[in-house]
């Protein structure tokens, strides 16, 4: 792992009843980072107690925010503290943390870096593969750079990128407000492949507002800059 212009690393695990894999996430996070973060979006399960068994540095909402509100309250902390890039990383065991050492070194060229999946011949559903397609074209386009895997949330990210972003979203839409208002601001995006893993975990997204969540953001997006 190259860490020239990343000398303090900090992961952010956002997580939401994870109580099955959350401690494992973190265990092999750990390796490849200065700290680790866990965000608790108000779980029901044994999350608080699995992660409590380690030494990550906890929060814990109050009020179930989303998975966006979730990354923003990790995003403060992370400016605060003065880190110099973020690695975030899903707790569902779904990201594999011995690929973050290549996601860093890719840092090095770009402002950040998207773990990219692999779709066909993965056991991904046809319906997430269209999905997929779809919103990382309606972004790429929104962003005006091309952005092959916009829907996934293993990424690397310098501070500069951070420091100054007025991100809005709470739920999984922030995710793609952040690439929407990254590339329009000229950061360079970039891309590693990753292993594509699929468990028995059931998606977290509404099939019904987070899709109309998304296309509310499309059109919010042409009042940003």
């Amino acid at each position: 792992m190259n860490k020239k212009n990343c000398e303090k690393i900090l992961a952010i695990i956002c997580a939401y009843n994870e109580e099955r894999h959350i401690r494992e996430v973190i265990e092999g996070t750990k390796k490849y980072v200065d700290k680790v973060l866990v965000v608790d979006d108000c779980s029901t399960d044994r999350t608080s107690e699995e992660v409590k068994k380690t030494d990550a540095i906890y929060i814990r909402h109050d009020k179930n925010k989303g998975k966006g509100g979730a990354l923003r309250t990790g995003f403060s902390y992370f400016i605060e503290n003065q880190y110099d890039a973020i690695v975030t990383i899903d707790g569902d065991g779904q990201h594999d943390p011995e690929e973050i050492p290549a996601l860093i070194e890719a840092l090095l060229s770009y402002d950040i870096i998207i773990g990219t999946r692999s779709k066909l011949g993965t056991g991904m559903p046809l319906i997430r593969i269209f999905t997929n397609f779809t919103c990382s074209l309606i972004v790429s386009i929104l962003a005006f750079t091309w952005i092959k895997d916009t829907q996934s949330g293993y990424r690397v990210i310098k501070q500069q990128v951070l420091k100054n972003m007025p991100l809005v979203s709470n739920r999984f839409n922030l995710e793609s407000e952040l690439l929407i208002r990254a590339g329009r601001r000229r950061y360079k995006i970039g891309a590693v492949p990753v292993k594509t893993i699929y468990g028995d975990e059931k998606s977290k997204m509404n099939p019904i507002k987070d899709p109309l969540r998304f296309v509310g953001l499309v059109f919010k997006s042409i009042l940003w800059w």
